[in-house]
């Protein structure tokens, strides 16, 4: 007997389920990649590395900004590039208050080792989404809308319409 995909087969009403998958199994694969490079890396690092890379010394809600995520997934993040010796934290010269990550000469070093890794992911996700059809056009239409009315807004608005 042939097994379904019920994911799959429920469509739009299992879209974060269907997400969630493609995202799982993106990041399975770039991990087993970095596994190539011989160096250990967590794929939950990238943004973090990369936007400090790309501009300097930023604090954690600066690089939750820029990312698009929340405070807590990027203090997850530092907390443990803290740990391996990657990213360092200092207050800012300009406000005492204020604490600014940096990359460290370790994390420097490990970037530089990755950045080729990194050109070859960007290549394949052109690839990928020309292959798929402008996925990246849907998921824009996606954020968009959820922007405009949030997910859990439109389901208290159904639910509250259905009762």
């Amino acid at each position: 007997m042939s097994q379904t995909d019920y994911i799959r087969d429920c469509g739009s009403r299992a879209l974060g389920a269907r997400l969630r998958r493609i995202s799982e199994a993106i990041d399975l694969d770039a991990t087993r990649c970095y596994a190539l490079t011989g160096l250990k890396f967590e794929q939950r690092w990238f943004g973090t590395l990369n936007q400090l890379r790309l501009n300097g010394r930023m604090s954690v809600g600066e690089i939750a900004a820029a990312l698009g995520v929340t405070h807590v997934s990027v203090s997850q993040a530092r907390k443990s590039l803290e740990l391996k010796g990657l990213i360092a934290a200092a207050s800012d010269p300009r406000d005492g208050r204020r604490t600014l990550l940096a990359l460290t000469a370790r994390g420097e070093e490990l970037v530089a080792r990755l950045h080729p890794l990194w050109q070859s992911f960007e290549a394949v996700a052109v690839e990928i989404e020309a292959e798929a059809g402008g996925v990246i056009a849907a998921l824009e239409r996606l954020e968009n809308s959820l922007k405009r009315q949030s997910f859990e807004d439109r389901v208290r608005s159904r639910f509250e319409e259905d009762r």
